[in-house]
Parts: C-alpha cells; sequence; structure tokens
C-alpha cells in the first residue's frame, strides 16, 4: 500500500505543477468534508460522478474538493483512499480530480493534532503511525503535499480560505510553489505564505466587507483571469452562498456530522452556477 501511495503521490504530484484549465464544459465543487465519509459520497453519487461502487462515472467533469478533508470525523484517511482512487480513473475518461490544500491539511502535515479525531487515530493503529503516515515524506502526506493551493478553471478560481491583500497580485501557479517551497523547506515560512494571511487560512472574502477587501477581491480575478472566487474554510451552516455580487461563492455548508450541515454541492458549467443541496 505504501509503495502505491508513494508512486501516486509522484504522478499526481507532476500534474499538480499545473493550476489552470480552460474549456472545462462541467465542474463540480465540494465544500469541507472533515471526516465525514458517507456525506462525501452522497454528493459524489448525487452529482453523477460516481456508481454504487464508487468507480468514476463523471466522464469528462473536473471535480474540484476545496480542501479539509482532514481533523473534526473519523473517516478522513477512506476520504483520501477515494480521492486516491478517483485521481487515477477520472483521466481514463477526459475528467479531472482536484484536490486542493486545506489549512487542517497543512495542520496535520506538521504535526498540529488540535483537531484530530479519535477514529481518524484509530484508523492508522495509532498516533504515532497517523503522525508519520502524515508528514510531508509520510505515506499520505506526500500525496498531500503534490497537490495544488489554488487553481483556476475556466473563469472560476478556487481556493481553501482566499487570497488576501498580500498575495492578490500573485498568480495561481506562484501561489502554488511558495506553498510547495514552504512544505520542503520544512515550515520555515518566509513568505507567510502559510500565515494567517495566505490562502489557506484567510477569511476576509467570507467575513469582511471593506473596500480594501474589495479592491484586493478585484486585483486577485484581474491577475488570474477570472471572474468568480469559489471558497471553503468558513461555515455557512445556511447553505452555499454568495457575496460581493456573486463574485466570492462560499461552499463550505458545514456538511461534516460536527457540524450538520446538508450536503451540497456548486455545479459551473457555460451556462453559469447552480446550488444543489441533497
Amino acid at each position: 500500500m505504501k509503495y502505491i501511495l508513494l508512486l501516486l503521490a509522484a504522478v499526481t504530484g507532476s500534474f499538480a505543477l499545473q493550476s489552470c484549465w480552460d474549456g472545462v464544459g462541467r465542474v463540480v465543487a465540494v465544500g469541507d468534508v472533515h471526516g465525514d465519509y458517507g456525506q462525501f459520497v452522497k454528493i459524489l453519487e448525487g452529482a453523477g460522478l460516481v456508481d454504487d461502487q464508487l468507480n468514476w462515472t463523471g466522464g469528462k467533469t473536473h471535480l474540484v474538493q476545496i480542501g479539509d478533508v482532514l481533523d473534526r470525523g473519523p473517516d478522513s484517511r477512506a476520504v483520501m483512499d477515494l480521492l486516491i482512487s478517483l485521481e487515477q480513473q477520472a483521466p481514463l475518461q477526459g475528467g479531472y480530480v482536484h484536490f486542493l490544500l486545506g489549512n487542517h491539511e497543512v495542520m496535520l502535515m506538521k504535526a498540529d493534532l488540535r483537531y484530530v479525531h479519535p477514529g481518524e487515530i484509530e484508523s492508522y493503529g495509532g498516533l504515532k503511525e497517523m503522525v508519520r503516515a502524515l508528514r510531508p515524506d509520510g505515506e499520505y502526506g506526500s500525496w498531500l503535499a503534490g497537490h495544488n493551493t489554488v487553481i483556476r478553471i475556466n473563469n472560476a478560481l478556487f481556493v481553501h480560505g482566499g487570497i488576501s491583500a498580500d498575495f492578490a497580485s500573485f498568480t495561481a501557479d506562484s501561489i502554488n510553489s511558495m506553498v510547495r517551497r514552504e512544505i520542503s523547506g520544512h515550515w520555515s515560512n518566509p513568505s507567510g505564505v502559510l500565515s494567517s494571511t495566505g490562502p489557506v487560512w484567510y477569511r476576509g472574502l467570507a467575513l469582511d466587507r471593506g473596500s480594501d477587501v474589495e479592491r484586493a477581491l478585484e486585483e486577485t480575478l484581474a491577475v488570474n483571469s477570472a471572474d468568480i472566487i469559489v471558497i471553503g474554510h468558513t461555515v455557512t451552516i445556511e447553505g452555499i452562498t454568495a457575496r460581493f455580487s456573486g463574485r466570492v461563492i462560499m461552499i463550505d455548508a458545514g456538511m461534516s456530522e460536527c457540524y450538520g450541515g446538508a450536503a451540497q454541492f456548486l455545479e459551473i458549467n457555460s451556462e453559469g452556477y447552480k446550488v444543489f443541496r441533497l
């Protein structure tokens, strides 16, 4: 199993160097999973992306999981295993699976265990085993580390937390490169890309309304040739919602059992976007 995962990390890591895709007909975006395997599967089935054997049936659809599959729930390892499987299968039909780093992935790669669920520990056979598996050179951590933090598909930018004024002038490629350097450089974080204003932690697009936030949003979209930005990280139990005249879409509807929200996903196609509640 370890050999397979390391091989997959190498393969997906090479794909992850690409940050932008154009000409995609359908995108399905899923918010923070937090170890709730059942809710995640419900969404995948509801979106027509998998069959009852959890094999890819999404054709050329691009699936975006916005980060935070880890912590707070018991089955995050099962969620990662499913994502790894679908990453292999989707390209065979012309589709793609994009898993993005969230703050909880970064935390656990750094052995920050504040929000770990006992079920997660049990799934690895113990705390030491889990920490070893999730560090950047570990069985699962190497897979995590090979993924992007920010991507653009067509006119939509996707990131876990958001893009603050500190990073509004950077392209998705640049931000992804900075995050990889921090992870591989033993978390020195000289750029601040993993700080509270970095893309996996920033909440300004979800909570603030100031003109400075809007100016940074406009710069971010212009620099990345995007019209909208899709974010997770900040829970909206009332459901997927939009801010800043529809330019920011918040898709963390608290679907995990720890929050009690509904299973929802965002679909984007040539006609715009639509929210599905299951």
